[in-house]
């Protein structure tokens, strides 16, 4: 995964917060609105802007959180016994709105499988799914990775459904000149949603479903990408999602001239490992 470190915050910064409400926005998402008593101080970037998610296990009865702030956070977090540490995932903010009494909002949207009973697969969907107003957790500000280079003469974006919230701040975030293109995959053709994308840009969505349900998430978006040309060499593309959508997508877009250095990939998760739903 290439990261841009001008966009990376220099002391990443540990956000308290407890959940205000949650819906299903689509047969495929789950959305859980969060707020918190320094969540206006949230230093939201738009783009793919994302954070380390820590929230309670199904199997334990608190939500315990030491305070994790900085770039060393990970040894003190593994340092936490198992039976009490939190689980911990990376997640992109969905929406983010400060509200005018001075407090703020922020929508996370979690992916959802289930399995043949038809429940929730996952620790962060099965948390998501059951989660009440009031239920605790907390955020590490990541950043984002996301990031344009001066004189780029077009952008290309290329994800399945666990990419989608990431996309959907990208296409709002752009300047409204750019051009370019985004191939969205999502399972249903209710999971479609209307992206606020410069006129320049083309949307191509993918619907999973109409095609092949069974289908491994972003095999339908890395054939399309495979079918793009990039414009010249100094386009701009950024591919996440399932591993071989980042990896493969990545490998075609140099072969077909774009330097590696204005690539962005990313492997949310791995198919063939896991042989189940990302967490």
């Amino acid at each position: 995964m290439a990261k841009t470190p001008r966009l990376l915050p220099e002391n990443p910064r540990l956000f308290r917060a407890r959940v205000l409400r949650t819906e299903r926005t689509s047969p495929s998402m789950q959305r859980v609105t969060v707020t918190g008593d320094d969540l206006h101080e949230f230093p939201y970037l738009g783009f793919d802007h994302w954070f380390r998610l820590f929230t309670k296990r199904p199997d334990q009865d608190v939500f315990r959180m030491p305070d994790l702030d900085g770039k060393k956070w990970w040894p003190t977090f593994l340092g936490i016994p198992e039976a009490v540490r939190p689980h911990c995932a990376n997640y992109t903010v969905a929406a983010y709105r400060r509200r005018s009494d001075g407090t703020a909002e922020l929508d996370i949207d979690f992916v959802v499988h289930t399995d043949h009973r038809g429940e929730p697969e996952g620790r962060a969907a099965i948390w998501a799914c059951g989660a009440r107003p009031g239920d605790e957790l907390a955020m590490l500000d990541q950043g984002c990775i996301f990031d344009v280079p001066d004189g780029t003469s077009d952008v290309i974006v290329a994800a399945e459904e666990t990419g989608l919230p990431g996309v959907v701040g990208i296409a709002a975030s752009l300047p409204r000149d750019t051009v370019g293109r985004i191939i969205q995959e999502v399972p249903t053709a209710a999971d479609v949603r209307e992206l606020d994308a410069p006129a320049g840009v083309r949307v191509t969505w993918l619907i999973r479903d109409e095609v092949d349900a069974h289908a491994v998430p972003g095999r339908a978006a890395l054939a399309e990408l495979q079918r793009h040309v990039p414009v010249d060499d100094r386009g701009y593309a950024f591919v996440v999602g399932e591993s071989t959508l980042a990896t493969e997508g990545r490998r075609h877009l140099h072969r077909a001239g774009l330097p590696k250095s204005r690539i962005t990939f990313s492997g949310f998760w791995k198919h063939e490992a896991r042989k189940s739903v990302p967490a």
